[in-house]
């Protein structure tokens, strides 16, 4: 009976890190398992509930007998553009913080959608309250209820 008999030669350095690397690839495999697992449900813009109806929504100014609109353009959950319309000449030289204000109070809005914690100045209360009203107004018209 002939049998050969085999030496492996064994470096602790090479066990080592094979050992190293298999507990790291078996922690990557929980990872990933419990990252993109069955728990986890992936919710799309369909399955969202939106904020409001997409479309444009216009809410009235009456000041001193001078009629004009506040046009709110929004998406299914954004505000896309705030806008005065049908704002005369006369009106714009009787009020001129109509506009300045309705500027400085839409960049807010775009940024934070929301009419939450507007700031506006001093000499531009009344007339950003009223433009506020309006747009809460005209959001209102939109929201999805």
């Amino acid at each position: 009976m002939s049998s050969k008999t085999k030496i492996i030669v064994l470096h602790m350095k090479e066990v080592v890190y094979t050992a190293i690397f298999l507990i790291l690839a078996i922690i990557l495999g929980v990872l990933i398992f419990f990252m993109f697992g069955p728990g986890k449900s992936v919710t799309t813009s369909s399955d969202a509930v939106s904020k409001y109806k997409a479309g444009v929504y216009n809410s009235s100014i009456v000041l001193n007998d001078n009629t004009f609109d506040v046009e709110v353009t929004v998406d299914a959950d954004r505000i896309k553009s705030i806008d005065l319309v049908n704002l005369s000449e006369s009106t714009a030289a009787m009020f001129p913080l109509m506009e300045p204000a309705l500027e400085s109070l839409a960049s807010q809005i775009y940024s934070t959608q929301s009419l939450e914690n507007i700031q506006y100045s001093s000499d531009q209360k009344y007339t950003s309250m009223a433009l506020l009203n309006a747009i809460e107004s005209a959001l209102k018209k939109a929201e999805n209820n």
